[in-house]
């Protein structure tokens, strides 16, 4: 059943509204979709060269995943209950921030957002620590336009730690590159907030992900500075490898009810620790829809949800079930519940 909110937030696209020409959500499936022919544009893939390595990045999340690795061990969730609730709740906010405002907002539009939620998705997604709402906007949208080949910017065909955290220990291969010239920005740039966001992210960064996280447990508590520091290494590290997970474990791991010719995957332990980002093999299939599933619920679909209620949130996009049944039962693996336990045909996997 449909996420219970006002019906006129939500706006439900059936296969006669995809086939219109001149439909924004038509414009954005041709956006996000390539022919095949596109697809084959895997060339000779760069190695693990020396002259290809970022040595700055290498040694600074190499030294962060060891430093993590101790804090581990030694910090005591128990001893302050409130440090630990800070914990929880920057992890939440933080990832809420990724995905339901630079992925399911930003990158794919699948909603509309008013100004105060954009304000609060711009601070959350700063708290995360990753790279600007531009740069995550524009290799996202040539991930999905090119998805594991040489032109997507984790492809997971160079195997499981590059997709996963390696693609950012090396130099961008020339296609990325290329096809990320070609990306249509203009949404972003037009969009005040998000613009704001990404002229000042160095500073919206360092004070969002790691002064603040740090200041507030030593002077609203008496946390003390070291353990106040080693609490936020480990939600900084976990929420990294969390988002992470989507582009490596959700693309190797897992059933496809959607599309069995593409690699992302239907993956429950991704979607645990990101909200409900792991149901990747439907997202692939419908990058529009605000729920990023089918009918699974989710912390950031369900946060959405809230603001829709209060008029926030706005023109949710979600198929129809009949789209869905469509799909389903011409390109699906058979895992899907539709199928009722039939075998998928031979034809479909070949």
């Amino acid at each position: 059943m449909p996420p219970n909110i006002s019906n006129t937030n939500l706006k439900v696209y059936t296969e006669k509204d995809l086939q219109k020409e001149g439909s924004s959500t038509e414009k954005k499936i041709n956006d996000e979709s390539v022919t095949q022919g596109e697809r084959q544009i895997v060339t000779k893939t760069d190695g693990w060269e020396i002259r290809n390595v970022k040595w700055i990045n290498l040694i600074l999340i190499t030294s962060l995943h060891l430093y993590f690795i101790y804090a581990c061990f030694t910090f005591d969730f128990l001893k302050n209950l409130k440090t630990t609730a800070w914990f929880l709740f920057l992890y939440i906010s933080g990832g809420f921030g990724v995905t339901g405002g630079v992925h399911r907002l930003w990158t794919h539009r699948a909603y509309k957002a008013k100004w105060p939620l954009r304000v609060i998705l711009a601070v959350a997604y700063s708290s995360a620590g990753m790279n600007d709402i531009y740069q995550w906007v524009r290799d996202h949208r040539v991930h999905h336009k090119f998805v594991d080949t040489d032109a997507d910017p984790h492809n997971s065909k160079r195997g499981f730690f590059f997709s996963h955290v390696g693609w950012l220990f090396l130099k961008k291969h020339p296609e990325v590159i290329r096809r990320g010239r070609q990306v249509d920005m203009s949404d972003i740039l037009s969009d005040p907030i998000a613009a704001l966001s990404v002229k000042y992210f160095p500073i919206f960064r360092f004070v969002f992900a790691y002064l603040l996280p740090v200041v507030i447990p030593v002077y609203g508590w008496n946390e003390t500075w070291y353990r106040a520091i080693l609490s936020q290494v480990i939600r900084y590290v976990i929420i990294l490898n969390s988002t992470w997970s989507v582009n490596s474990v959700a693309h190797i791991w897992g059933a496809k009810p959607y599309d069995v010719h593409i690699d992302p995957t239907e993956n429950r332990w991704v979607s645990l620790v990101t909200g409900g980002e792991g149901w990747h093999n439907y997202h692939h299939v419908f990058p529009w829809d605000y729920k990023a599933a089918e009918l699974r619920y989710s912390v950031t679909t369900e946060i959405i949800n809230f603001f829709g209620l209060i008029g926030w949130a706005y023109d949710m996009k979600q198929p129809s079930l009949e789209i869905v049944k469509s799909v389903v039962l011409k390109k699906g693996d058979g895992s899907h519940s539709m199928w009722n336990a039939v075998p998928c045909p031979a034809d479909k996997i070949e």
